[in-house]
């Protein structure tokens, strides 16, 4: 797991069908380090731009979905505003 900001939607018009419905973010790696890694998440909890979230990655995240779609991040939790990093 880690922790990430979400800072934009990403829109697909044309997706792998089992992908269909499922709303895609983009996620900036919240890191000690100045390049942090900007990755594509799927969000069912309803989380936004601007939120500090938990996402889980690699085969956790596509066991997160009914039929185990093709996603290697999911959104799992939205960090509360009052943990600091």
């Amino acid at each position: 797991m880690l922790a990430a900001k979400l800072i934009d939607n990403v829109w697909a018009t044309r997706k792998a069908e089992n992908l269909n419905g499922l709303k895609f973010m983009l996620a900036e790696e919240i890191s000690p380090q100045e390049n942090s890694r900007r990755l594509i998440v799927v969000d069912t909890i309803g989380a936004g731009i601007g939120d500090r979230v938990i996402v889980a990655t690699g085969s956790s995240a596509r066991y997160m979905l009914e039929n185990n779609p093709p996603v290697d991040a999911i959104v799992i939790g939205i960090i509360d505003e009052d943990c600091h990093f």
